[in-house]
């Protein structure tokens, strides 16, 4: 059983839906308000050890909050080519799961499969999330989210223009 401090599953859940919500409607603003003002957003390559400092190594995204919003300013510009129109996104999220609880940070992971259709072409971007949630206000936020993408690499969809 949970107390008002401690989520719930549901409750954890509900806001890892949530934000797959915002994102597959382009509401990044909105997306950005779910993250701490101390956050990061790591996509690592398909190829390299998904744990490894982005500092070290390699990452297709290695975002602290100030880069985070400024991804989100410019994917949100009609000047952001890769992107605009916005691509149609679908993303589906399973499995979600708490891997583990330590002071404040609850540690979640989920799988995902992300679909993106543009100029007539579907790709299919999969992996997992792991995502460190801490209660601020209230609310759940995100301190860190770790999106590992499960391909060997970006072939045949070449690059990643949107938040998977």
């Amino acid at each position: 059983m949970s107390t008002p401090e401690t989520p719930s599953r549901a409750e954890i859940e509900d806001f890892i839906f949530h934000e797959a919500e915002l994102l597959d409607a382009w509401n990044l603003t909105e997306w950005r308000a779910l993250f701490t003002e101390e956050c990061r957003y790591l996509v690592p390559t398909p190829s390299a050890d998904p744990y490894a400092s982005p500092d070290s190594t390699l990452h297709i995204i290695a975002d602290d909050a100030f880069l985070l919003t400024e991804r989100v300013k410019r994917l949100g510009k009609r000047t952001a080519h890769a992107e605009f129109p916005h691509s149609k996104t679908q993303r589906l999220v399973s499995n979600v799961r708490i891997a583990a609880s330590s002071g404040d940070e609850i540690h979640v992971r989920s799988v995902f499969a992300t679909f993106r259709s543009r100029h007539g072409r579907v790709d299919t971007y999969y992996g997992r999330h792991e995502h460190i949630l801490v209660r601020e206000g209230g609310a759940l936020r995100i301190r860190q989210k770790r999106s590992i993408l499960g391909m060997e690499a970006l072939r045949p969809q070449g690059s990643l223009s949107i938040i998977v």
